[in-house]
């Protein structure tokens, strides 16, 4: 059986992926950029690793990806 499953796109290049970042790991410019003692941070990729976007939580990450017709994937 090869049935498409739409929920998903074409292709891998429109998949990105979503992993955790802790701040503490972050250059000391981008954490002098984070208020309010966070310790934990989201980070969206392309497929060939390429960072796209750091957001605030997991919710975000997902919904930005989405928003631009992408499909999230986590990665732990």
């Amino acid at each position: 059986m090869n049935t498409p499953f739409r929920g998903l796109p074409e292709g891998g290049a429109r998949i990105v992926y979503v992993r955790p970042v802790a701040v503490a790991d972050l250059p000391d410019e981008l954490r002098a950029q984070i208020e309010g003692g966070v310790e934990m941070i989201y980070s969206v990729h392309a497929p060939d690793g390429q960072r796209l976007a750091l957001v605030s939580d997991r919710n975000m990450a997902f919904h930005l990806a989405r928003a631009h017709d992408f499909a999230p994937v986590s990665v732990h």
